[in-house]
């Protein structure tokens, strides 16, 4: 079978034959901000292919200070141009017909998608594209004015990692090394310490999925990870360590890790097909599998409980005791702490408000996992005190997780409340602390 890649690169060595340009040294910024000019310019295929091959391979070898240069002037010299936009503007006011509309569509883009379009046709391109933009997003809260180049990525990045074009692969003990040694290198939320726990991760009662793209051979870019259990997990250590009772008789899947494996996807929606795909192949093995959900994390919980002034947090917990929270502000609060659990009933309504009633600016749930699983038509099933008693889960929320709950029955009616009506629905159990 031909390799894509290989026949790209072929295609590159003929057009370098007939890239005129001098010897480009490394580190470069004028020599790579002119071959983006001729990139841009150019509609000769070889052509292109040779020099959007020379662009990538120059940009890895800039350096942090030249990368910013870079985004800088590309920023600015394929911006929209605001002139033609206006008079694009006044002509599709005057003759409003699909060929003026596109005209509008084209000055309106600038020039930024289609250079990063066109740098896409190097062998390498879409991995050097995904590496730029996790070079973007170090330096945006610095460089402000760089938001409407991630934009752009953003955007392409949603139609180049569309679920349509992502391959689902179930990941075992057999499957090749250098994935395997991957997938230990980009779990974020419980991490993977050795190759006998990754082992364990992939055992008889555990069930491990990731997205691939074709262009991104071996380069996982989503997984998840799910345990077989009876009745949704409870405990995180109960579900990372090692069976011995044998039990196959299982009626629950737990997802309990999912992590996106490429910082420059951050923000491009990848998770919520993932966790679909996932219950149908998991419906398919293992019909008698009837419950679906996960024990997540509660990441900024800790934090915005200790930003929170004392009467805000008396109002949280109406009649029950300040006291019987205002602990987990002390600086030598120890992780298993025995008040966590006596106080069981105070922290539920602490943590069910924050997940609930704590909102952005959008009306949607502060907390990030929370809106991710709403987002995919799951609702907040139990909070579960002790679920993470590390050293991890005591800092994101003093070691509280919460069950996000599947009902395959109502997964897409809840998905369209969310999203269209901002509902936020909770189980009958976490009402009366709400």
């Amino acid at each position: 079978m031909f390799n894509l890649k290989e026949i790209i690169s072929s295609i590159a060595d003929v057009g370098q034959k007939l890239f005129k340009k001098n010897e480009i040294k490394k580190n470069d910024l004028d020599s790579i901000i002119s071959l983006c000019d001729d990139l841009i310019s150019n509609k000769g295929a070889a052509f292109g292919i040779t020099v959007a091959r020379n662009i990538t391979d120059l940009y890895q070898t800039l350096s942090p200070e030249n990368k910013l240069l870079f985004f800088k002037k590309i920023n600015e010299k394929f911006k929209p141009n605001h002139t033609k936009v206006g008079e694009a503007i006044e002509t599709y006011k005057k003759t409003q017909n699909d060929k003026n509309l596109y005209n509008l569509f084209i000055v309106s883009e600038g020039k930024r998608r289609e250079l990063f379009r066109r740098m896409n046709m190097s062998p390498n391109g879409i991995s050097t594209i995904v590496s730029l933009r996790e070079d973007l997003l170090k330096i945006l809260n610095e460089n402000k004015e760089l938001q409407s180049l991630d934009e752009d990525l953003r955007e392409l990045f949603k139609s180049w990692f569309n679920p349509g074009f992502l391959k689902l692969e179930k990941i075992t003990w057999d499957t090749k090394a250098a994935v395997l040694e991957k997938i230990m290198k980009y779990e974020r939320v419980h991490e993977i310490k050795n190759m006998d726990e990754l082992k364990r991760r992939l055992g008889e009662d555990r069930r491990f999925f990731s997205y691939f793209h074709p262009a991104l051979e071996d380069e996982p870019i989503i997984f998840v990870q799910v345990a077989l259990t009876n009745g949704l997990g409870r405990s995180i250590q109960e579900l990372t360590k090692p069976r011995s009772d044998g039990e196959k008789k299982y009626d629950s899947a737990t997802f309990y890790s999912i992590s996106n494996c490429q910082e420059g996807l951050s923000r491009v929606t990848l998770g919520n097909f993932l966790i679909k795909r996932v219950v149908y192949e998991i419906q398919e093995e293992l019909p008698n599998i009837k419950n679906f959900g996960t024990l997540s994390p509660i990441p900024g919980f800790r934090k915005w409980f200790q930003s929170q002034n004392e009467n805000k947090i008396k109002v949280i917990l109406g009649k029950l005791p300040y006291e019987s929270v205002s602990f987990l502000k002390l600086a030598d609060l120890k992780i298993g702490d025995t008040r966590i659990a006596t106080n069981k009933g105070s922290i539920t309504k602490l943590v069910a408000h924050y997940l609930a009633n704590e909102k952005n600016q959008k009306q949607r749930p502060i907390n990030d996992v929370c809106r991710f699983h709403l987002g995919n038509g799951a609702i907040i099933d139990d909070i579960i005190i002790n679920a993470n008693v590390s050293e991890v889960g005591f800092n994101r929320s003093f070691g509280v997780m919460v069950n996000y709950l599947y009902e395959l029955k109502n997964i897409e009616k809840n998905h369209e409340d969310y999203i269209n009506n901002k509902r936020i629905i909770v189980s009958d159990r976490l009402k009366k602390f709400i």
